[in-house]
């Protein structure tokens, strides 16, 4: 993780979390989040895929619109990497495991624009595969913005931030038993 807003949201999340694979989506204060809620996101799982239930200022000024109630594939023209994002975001709330993706990005008017994609399962009274909290900032903060827009986003890399082993019981260590002769009846008739 590159972005300040990026490990603020993971700091925050993986505080919440504890020993749990993922916090209840109740338990997120925006006020702990402050410093990274203008590019933070939360996405509801329905069935036509993963949709904005809240997005940052900062975020939908990148993209030019307001984005709540519209679906987060949308954000990817190209039909092949929409798969691959309804894809990531299963992926992360089926193993309850984070995503971070670099991003390379182009406004209308042609700028180049790096960004980082943060993409973190929650629970959602007590359900898995509900929500999702994430977070889309770049690595600097454009000078155009407000006055252009992300025309086009790929992915450039990605890593999966799996459970920590901490977080998972402990595997009782089994005891070492003697080998065992057993003698079988039979033999030459």
């Amino acid at each position: 993780m590159k972005n300040a807003s990026t490990k603020l949201v993971f700091d925050y999340w993986d505080t919440l979390r504890g020993d749990r694979a993922a916090p209840e989506r109740g338990e997120i204060e925006p006020g702990a989040l402050r410093h990274a809620l203008a590019d933070t996101f939360v996405l509801e799982n329905e069935p036509i895929g993963p949709v904005f239930r809240l997005a940052g200022t900062r975020l939908c000024a990148l993209i030019g619109q307001e984005l709540r109630g519209r679906a987060f594939t949308a954000l990817w023209p190209d039909v092949e990497a929409q798969g691959d994002m309804r894809r990531l975001v299963q992926t992360v709330m089926d193993e309850s495991a984070g995503a971070v993706a670099g991003l390379s990005g182009k406004s209308v008017t042609g700028t180049p624009i790096y960004l980082e994609l943060l993409l973190l399962p929650l629970r959602y009274r007590g359900r898995t595969h509900a929500r999702v909290l994430g977070s889309l900032s770049p690595a600097l903060s454009p000078d155009w913005l407000g006055l252009d827009t992300i025309e086009s986003m790929r992915m450039i890399s990605l890593r999966m931030l799996w459970p920590a082993a901490a977080a998972r019981p402990p595997v009782a260590p089994r005891r070492a038993e003697p080998p065992r002769l057993v003698v079988l009846p039979g033999g030459r008739a």
